[in-house]
């Protein structure tokens, strides 16, 4: 299932991408850095507090 549908015509630039197999633990341990540099801060640790009182 396409993530988006758009519609192909002529001579339409495409880039694919093979994974393989196990290409998904790939990506995520390669973006993992990045997601504890957004997500793991101690100044966000207010919001979650203020969550927890909802």
């Amino acid at each position: 299932m396409p993530l988006e549908n758009i519609e192909v015509t002529e001579r339409i630039k495409v880039l694919v991408t093979l994974l393989p197999d196990d290409g998904a633990s790939c990506w995520s341990a390669a973006s993992q850095s990045s997601a504890d540099a957004v997500w793991g801060n101690a100044e966000d640790d207010v919001y979650d507090e203020l969550h927890q009182q909802l």
